[in-house]
Parts: C-alpha cells; sequence; structure tokens
C-alpha cells in the first residue's frame, strides 16, 4: 500500500500520532485520503484519585487504581482531559476504512497504540505504522510495511506502571505521616535523590588536606619557535626516589592513604626550592609513544543530555524538550534511544559529508561500526542523528537559536563519528639535579602533540571537570635528548588542598544513574525534573544541592525501605522488568512477591517485609507489610541530625531549623535554617551565629486601647508585629476574631521595633480623606509597596514613611495627574552576565515583581531557589533562559463562550413553572453530592495527596 492520491481513492484512512506537531508534519507527507489527528500523549491510565475509579471498586482498589487482590489488574480511566478528543477521534473513525497507529516505537508509545485500540474499539482494520525519523521516504515506507502491535511490550510497560503506582501510592503517605505532606516517593526518583544526598554527606564528613610542591621553569638555552619550545614547565615528581604526595594520594580524612610518600609542608617546600636554586639540571629521560584517539560514538539519549549540559549548559529536560522540536519537525531521529548503532542510510550520508567538508583524507576505508549499546537497552532504534539519506548542515535547516544549536551538535558527533582516528605523539620527560644539601630532586613534564586531527576537526567531547583538559589540546615540549642540560630559569613552591568529591551536576548524574543501570535512560529527564520540582533537590550554578528535607527523606527511606532505595536492588529490579519484557519471567508472580512477599516465581527465596526492608534474603518481598506496620518510626528522630557542640538541625513542617536544648527547657534556643543553604554550609560556627540573631517573640508593651499584649515576631514571609488576642476568644465561625497583624518596615528591625511603631503599623490602612465628590481615599501597604486607594483607582507612592505623612492635598494632587500606564522607569541591573550564545543579546540580572530574574531583552527567567543575585554565574544565567525557551511562552487557558439562551417563549406563565422544577431538582442533586461525598471523605483522603506523589512515570 502506498500513501499516494491514487491508492487513497479506494478509501480514507486515519493516522493517530501523539502531537500535533508531529501531526502536522506527518500530513505533509501523505496523500488526500488520509486524516492525520493527535492523541495528545495517553488517553488512558491509572486514576489519580479515588473521584476517578468507576463505583463498582470499592476499598484498596479506590485509593491504589490497581485491584492487588486480583492478579494486580490495573483499573484504567479515560483522563478528564482527553474526554473531548476520544470524541473527536471517535468521530473521525467513523468516517474512515483503515487506521495507523502512528505513536512512538518504543514501550510507551506501544502502550499509546494499545489504550488507543482499547478506547476506541475500530471496526475497520488497523495497522501498527513504525519509523524512527519523520521524512517522507520514512513515513511512506511506513505506510507501506505496518506491523502488528507488540502486546509483550505492551505488558512490559504496564508492569512497570503498576509496580511505579504500588511504590508511589504506598511508600509516599508514609513520607505524609512522619515527614511533611506533599511529598513523594518513587522507584528511581528516591534512589537519584539518594544518590545526591550522600555526595552530600561525603562533602560535609570531608577534612581537607594541605600539601605543597614545587614547580620548575626550565630552559634549553636556545631559541625557540612554534614546533620546538625553548623552555618547558616541571612538577617536582620524587625526592630522593620518594614520591612527593599529591591530592590523589589523601583520605576524605584528609590523612595519606600509604605511608610510603614524601608530604611537604610549606616549610619544607621552600627550603628545598632555596636549595635548589643553583643546581645543575640535566634530562634522565624522555618517553615517547604514539597517541591515538578514536571517535565518540554516536549520540544516544545519555549521552546527548550530558554533551548539551556541558556544551550549551542545558539541563537535561531542556534538552529533551529541544530534540523533541526537532524530531517532530523532521530534523533529527527519535531521540529517546539507548542504541549508537547508524542505518547503511546514514552511514552513507555521514561518509558522504566526510569527503566533501573535509576530503577524502579524513574518511576511513571501512565504515565505522558502533554496536555497543546500554545493558537491557529499549527497543533498538537508531542512534541520535540528522534525518534523511543526505545530512543538511545546520546553514541549510533554516533553523535558529536552541533548535540550531542542537541541532548542530548531533550534526557534528553524527559527522564526526564516521572520520579516521586523531594521532600524535605523547611525550614524557624526566629533569633531574641535586640540591645544595644534598637531595636527589627529580621532576617530570608530559607533553603531546597531534600530527593528524581527524575527527577533531569536526568534534571533541566536552568534560564534567571544568579543569580537565580537551582531547584536542596539545603541550608541546622541547626537543631534548637523554643527557642535555637545562638551566632553572624558577623554581617555585605551590600549596595546595584537597576538594570535597563536585557535587552531581544534571549531566554527571544521568551518567551516575546509567552506569548504576539504575532507571531508564529515556526517564532521566523526568526523574531530574521531579526532584527539583519536589524541593528534594536545588541548583547552585550547575550544582545539584540536596535540600535538608532530602535529607530527611532519605534517612527515613534508608532506615525503613533500605532495599527500595538500595542501588543494587533497584538495578536489579530493572534486570527483572526486563526479563518479564523478553518473555522470560511473569509478572504477575513477581509483582506479588514485591507486594505481599510471597514466594512465588522463578527464583524465588525467602519471603517477608524484611527482604524488601534491611533483610538480606530474596531481593524481592514484603512491601505491603513494611508500609502498615509503621510503629517503630520516630518522626523526630529521622528528621533530626547532629551539627556538634549540643545544636540540631531539624526539618519542621515550615522548613529546617537549628535548636540547642529541649523546647520549654531554660537555655533552650532555636533558629530558622535559610532553606537555600547547602547542608555542607551549616557549620558549628554559622549555626552559632543563627542562634545568636533575635528569635521568637519580643513583647512590645500592652495596646492602651484594647489591653492586648503586642509582640514582633519572624515569620515565613519576614517580619511583622501582632497582638494576642485572648484566650476565649473565637478563633472559628461567624464571630471568630482575627488578630491585627502588619508587616515590618524595611527600615525597621525585631530588635529596635517598638511598641510605637507596632501600633502605627497596626492602624493601616490609613484613611487620608475624601475627593469633592465624597469618595474615600486611603493609605495602604500592600505586596508590591505603599499606595493610595479610592475606589478601584490605585497610586503608588514613593516610600512606606507617606504612609503616615501624605496629607489630603498631597493624595488629590497625585489623582490629578493623568494614570501612568504601561511599566514605571526601568531599574538599573542588579549585575550584568555577558552575552548569551543564543540571542547573541546582553544578560542581566534584574529585580522584578516576583523577585530576581535573568533577561536578555527577550526572554525573562526567574531565579531558582539557590541562585543568588551575589552568586549567580554566566553560564547559570544562560542555562535558566534557554530552559525558559525550551518550554516555549504560557499557553493562555481559553475562555468558555457564555452558553446561548434559548429563544424566549411568547406565553410566560408556561415558562415558569419548568424553570422552578429545575431549580428545585438542581437542589436535591447538590444535597445527594454532598451526602455522598461526606460519606467519601475518608478514602478521598488516603488519596488526595497521592496525585501529585506517584504521577511520575519512576
Amino acid at each position: 500500500m502506498s500513501p499516494t492520491s491514487e491508492t487513497a481513492q479506494g478509501g480514507r484512512r486515519l493516522v493517530i500520532v501523539e502531537s500535533p506537531a508531529k501531526a502536522k508534519t506527518i500530513k505533509g507527507y501523505l496523500g488526500p485520503g488520509y486524516v492525520v489527528e493527535a492523541s495528545v500523549g495517553h488517553i488512558r491510565d491509572l486514576p489519580s484519585g479515588a473521584a476517578e475509579v468507576p463505583e463498582k471498586y470499592t476499598g484498596e482498589v479506590r485509593r491504589l487504581g490497581v485491584d492487588v487482590e486480583h492478579d494486580f489488574q490495573p483499573i484504567y480511566v479515560v483522563n478528564a482531559d482527553k474526554k473531548a478528543q476520544v470524541r473527536k477521534l471517535k468521530e473521525q473513525l467513523a468516517g474512515v476504512d483503515e487506521l495507523f497507529l502512528a505513536t512512538d516505537e518504543d514501550r510507551e508509545g506501544e502502550a499509546i497504540a494499545w489504550h488507543l485500540l482499547e478506547v476506541l474499539k475500530p471496526k475497520v482494520p488497523v495497522h501498527r505504522m513504525v519509523f524512527h525519523e519523520i521524512t517522507k521516504d520514512a513515513i511512506q515506507e511506513a505506510v507501506r510495511n505496518p506491523r502488528e502491535l507488540n502486546k509483550r511490550m505492551v505488558d512490559a510497560q504496564e508492569t512497570r506502571r503498576i509496580l511505579d503506582r504500588l511504590y508511589g501510592y504506598e511508600v509516599s503517605p508514609v513520607l505524609w505521616k512522619k515527614v511533611m505532606r506533599g511529598l513523594s516517593a518513587g522507584r528511581v526518583q528516591s534512589v537519584a535523590t539518594r544518590l545526591v544526598v550522600e555526595r552530600e554527606r561525603e562533602r560535609i564528613a570531608f577534612r581537607s588536606a594541605e600539601y605543597w610542591d614545587l614547580t620548575g621553569t626550565f630552559s634549553t638555552g636556545r631559541a625557540g619557535d612554534s614546533t620546538d619550545p625553548s623552555s618547558l614547565v616541571a612538577r617536582l615528581n620524587t625526592v630522593d626516589g620518594k614520591r612527593v604526595a599529591q591530592g590523589r594520594d589523601f583520605g576524605a580524612d584528609g590523612q595519606l592513604k600509604t605511608a610510603n610518600i614524601l608530604h611537604l609542608d610549606e616549610g619544607k617546600a621552600r627550603a628545598l626550592a632555596a636549595s635548589l636554586a643553583d643546581t645543575a639540571f640535566s634530562v634522565r629521560s624522555v618517553e615517547s609513544k604514539p597517541y591515538r584517539r578514536s571517535p565518540y560514538a554516536p549520540f544516544r539519549t545519555t549521552t546527548l543530555q550530558q554533551e548539551a549540559s556541558r556544551k550549551l549548559g542545558f539541563g537535561a529536560k531542556a534538552t529533551m524538550q529541544v530534540a523533541q522540536k526537532l524530531y517532530e519537525n523532521g530534523f533529527i531521529t527519535y531521540m529517546r534511544t539507548d542504541s549508537t548503532i547508524l542505518s547503511d542510510t546514514a552511514v552513507s550520508a555521514a561518509r558522504a559529508q566526510v569527503t566533501q567538508l573535509y576530503g577524502a583524507d579524513y574518511l576511513p576505508e571501512k565504515p565505522r561500526v558502533y554496536a555497543g549499546k546500554v545493558k537491557n537497552a529499549q527497543e533498538a532504534h537508531e542512534a541520535i542523528r540528522p534525518s534523511g539519506d543526505r545530512f543538511r548542515t545546520p546553514a541549510e535547516t533554516g533553523l535558529t537559536g536552541d533548535q540550531f544549536r542542537l541541532y548542530e551538535l548531533i550534526w557534528k558527533r553524527t559527522v564526526a563519528s564516521q572520520m579516521k582516528d586523531a594521532t600524535g605523539n605523547s611525550v614524557t620527560v624526566k629533569i633531574g639535579g641535586r640540591s645544595a644539601d644534598g637531595r636527589d630532586a627529580e621532576f617530570s613534564a608530559s607533553g603531546k602533540t597531534i600530527t593528524f586531527h581527524g575527527f577533531m576537526k569536526a568534534y571533541v567531547e566536552g568534560a564534567d571537570d571544568p579543569n580537565a583538559e580537551l582531547d584536542d589540546r596539545e603541550r608541546r615540549l622541547p626537543q631534548v635528548a637523554e643527557g642535555d642540560a637545562l638551566s632553572a630559569e624558577e623554581i617555585t613552591a605551590d600549596g595546595h588542598a584537597t576538594k570535597p568529591p563536585a557535587r552531581y551536576t544534571e549531566a554527571s548524574l544521568v551518567k551516575e544513574l546509567e552506569e548504576r543501570e539504575i532507571g531508564r535512560p529515556s526517564t532521566y529527564a523526568s526523574i531530574i525534573g521531579t526532584i527539583l520540582d519536589r524541593g528534594y533537590v536545588f541548583k547552585k550554578g550547575t550544582a545539584l544541592v540536596p535540600s535538608f528535607l532530602s535529607f530527611a527523606v532519605v534517612n527515613l527511606l534508608e532506615k525503613h525501605f533500605g532495599r527500595l532505595v538500595d542501588y543494587s536492588f533497584t538495578a536489579k529490579m530493572e534486570d527483572d522488568l526486563d526479563r518479564i519484557a523478553r518473555g522470560e519471567a511473569q509478572a504477575v508472580p513477581w509483582l506479588k512477591r514485591f507486594y505481599f512477599g510471597e514466594g512465588e516465581g522463578e527464583g524465588s527465596g525467602s519471603s517477608g517485609a524484611a527482604d524488601a526492608g534491611n533483610g538480606d534474603g530474596d531481593h524481592l518481598g514484603g512491601l505491603k507489610e513494611l508500609v502498615t506496620d509503621l510503629g517503630a518510626i520516630d518522626a523526630r528522630e529521622i528528621s533530626s541530625f547532629p551539627v556538634g557542640e549540643g545544636i540540631m538541625l531539624r526539618v519542621g513542617r515550615y522548613g529546617p531549623y537549628v535548636e540547642r536544648g529541649e523546647k520549654d527547657a531554660e537555655g533552650h534556643q532555636r533558629a530558622d535554617v535559610p532553606e537555600d543553604l547547602a547542608p555542607d554550609e551549616l557549620t558549628v560556627a554559622y549555626a552559632e551565629e543563627l542562634l545568636a540573631k533575635p528569635s521568637g517573640d519580643f513583647e512590645l508593651g500592652v495596646d492602651p486601647v484594647s489591653g492586648n499584649q503586642i509582640v514582633a515576631k519572624d515569620g515565613r514571609y519576614g517580619p511583622y508585629v501582632t497582638e494576642i488576642l485572648p484566650e476565649d476568644t473565637p478563633k472559628t465561625g461567624k464571630n471568630a476574631v482575627k488578630p491585627r497583624t502588619a508587616s515590618l518596615f524595611k527600615s525597621m528591625a525585631l530588635d529596635t521595633v517598638t511598641l510605637e511603631d507596632a501600633l502605627k503599623l497596626m492602624s493601616l490602612p490609613r484613611v487620608v480623606g475624601a475627593d469633592a465628590e465624597g469618595v474615600e481615599i486611603t493609605a495602604q501597604n500592600g505586596r508590591y509597596g505603599p499606595y493610595l486607594k479610592k475606589g478601584t483607582d490605585s497610586r503608588s507612592l514613593t516610600d512606606e514613611e507617606q504612609l503616615f505623612t501624605i496629607t489630603l492635598e498631597e493624595a488629590l494632587a497625585i489623582y490629578a495627574q493623568p494614570k501612568q500606564r504601561g511599566r514605571a522607569a526601568a531599574k538599573p541591573p542588579l549585575k550584568e552576565l555577558g552575552v548569551d550564545p543564543v540571542s547573541e543579546k546582553p544578560v542581566v540580572v534584574k529585580d522584578g515583581r516576583f523577585g530576581p530574574y535573568v533577561t536578555d531583552g527577550e526572554t525573562n527567567a526567574t531565579l531558582r531557589t539557590g541562585d543568588s543575585v551575589e552568586e549567580i554565574t554566566p553560564e547559570r544565567g544562560f542555562e535558566l533562559l534557554a530552559e525558559k525557551r525550551a518550554k516555549g511562552p504560557a499557553k493562555k487557558t481559553a475562555k468558555k463562550a457564555p452558553a446561548k439562551k434559548a429563544p424566549a417563549k411568547k406565553t410566560a406563565a408556561k415558562k415558569a413553572t419548568p424553570a422552578k422544577k429545575t431549580a428545585a431538582k438542581k437542589t436535591a442533586a447538590k444535597k445527594t453530592t454532598a451526602k455522598t461525598a461526606a460519606a467519601k471523605k475518608t478514602t478521598a483522603a488516603k488519596t488526595a495527596a497521592s496525585k501529585s506523589a506517584a504521577s511520575q512515570p519512576e
């Protein structure tokens, strides 16, 4: 069957894809007999709450959306926001002769196709249409050669979905009860969070060590040039045959790992440098080795995310959003892949461009094959590459901004993968001499020259370590031979200190998860997005910093659900899921062992809750029992961490705080901890500083009018004053009385505010007077500063003091002026970050209504938790802008058109009676609904927060 107008004459065909953008592109490649429509993602899923579960289900099924007592049967419901789209698809299906399901060729895409089949119930022939690039040839080939739906892939996706639902909906409520409401746990997100927390623990426990060494600049005594320098820089390697300690020789405790190493301190290093000042040096050895570097494999999902982070400053989520657009518009192949394989067509296209752009000298005799894939790789697609049988150069695409930059990265990597090796030489020169006090000192220098750049002409991979040397960097040494005399131009003593392990970046966390075989690479971007959105992790520059909240969550999971966040356990589960996908294991027995701890299924060992907790038996078993018995979990203990000197860090409902002593005891101290403070920065000294600051309630005196005590407090949104109402004051109901409260002015402080200040603040808003028409004018302090209000007309004041000083005449003068439309005069930028690499416009940090933000004049991005105006780097600013661009403009919610009124009837009397009946029915219905809702309150409460807890795929 060919998608031409000739074949289309035989009938109409409906093609369903996931996204409108993909539908638009594919429509252009098919004839007039084809209708291309989008499902807009999943149309059916597990219910997000008990209210969505059909009435026939009760108990645990309503809470979980899975019938665990009947072979873990999932309860699927059509998403509320997809019902209109389903109706549309059914209407279009009614008028066609064939249905093509053209969702992505992976587990998720296969599942979407199956759900479409189940919901639409087509009575026409159905075909599964698959492709990994959106080009005319690929789409037409996919139509000509459809296949059947792969039910094994669907079952594999369903098993993962059920597992993640059980994990999320059972473990998350434990976090709500013992840590804080609204938290979530997930099979991969919790393990990823643990990785970030463990790295921070290592940084907290780390003790720096100081060490010194010598650097010498040695001259050959002859004039040099670009190919033969006249001098070289070498570092002290040994003294009397004993190796000089470097950073790698020290442990995390600051001590040397082995004893047979010379540890130089500042005094010894300077003394040795002085005694070598007049030493005659000579070359002791020259070791030369051939250098060869092969091209990097074409991109798969994780390597693309890592390189886009290193080279473009993109987060994993932003990378996938941009890649999705490139794929849907036909510029690259499918971007969720574990494969590094290139098709024969792609290899031919890449080799053709190598010859065309770099010449035949750069083309290897045979095509390069990259067959290595990730363990348990999902359905084998191609690597990520430019689409088509001829690659468009970046200049030919017409792309701009982030899409251009990411396409260029993919294009360069693909072309480079089919180029020759880079070759050259690496050289190590050792230089020795004897000091004035008789010690033998040997220095060492390494060099590298590249004689043929090969693939490096097109592409060089980045590095996670900003200090690492890239592959194409040359270090030329003078041409010297053993025995050559050298003179020391300068010998300096250099001090160093060991550094704690670097925090993860998005790129390095993706790499770590993949190397540990945790989760599926295609989900890493969403996993990182989840732990950022949940507040478990925040960014400081590009580093991922765990919050104190994540310490409490991980502490609970490690102590009471140890297996669930164990790295090898999670990787083993991934193996099991892949065995199920290959048909080598059955899903239901496996799920039973995981949930109930039953000893069913192949290879099961001992069972019980301990196996899923901290036991040493079978890696599955007993989740249900674990989450049922919560008596052993001490909520205060798992959220408390010793700082030192009797100070404890505690994670409370309203954020972290430090505390010394017990509450209500003499000498008790407590102070809030800034939420954006990195945990490794909370030292004893800083905690003491926080505790020394004024905190708690400051009693200012008694209001002479009301007789109520007036106090000043430090709240979540800043310092404020309020009154203490008598204990018998009603706090709820119609007669409830709220205490007067007012925020302090910016010029005020908790420890200096007076009773007089407080009473003035609580007197606001102040009536200034009335205009000629009797409309009252008031002075008020609002979220965005002080202002005047007259009816619905508001005017800004210049400072807070005007709230008490402005007169009626001054207020009327302000209202006499035309109201300023648009924005006020722009404030000067808080910081300049340089030129954005995408828009090529200057990027600055500005202060906005909702806090500081970065902007290039076209795109604005608010600073996140952990970002500060003082510390934000240009790279972080560019990353925030890239993420904002990738999201695209915010979609405005369309307003519903008002319902059309029925045409008026002639007889008014007939109109009244039915209206009353209708009203009566509505009232009755509301009463019934209220009763039903009250009856179901307990079940709904258990599931309400589950929407956010386990909505993520892993």
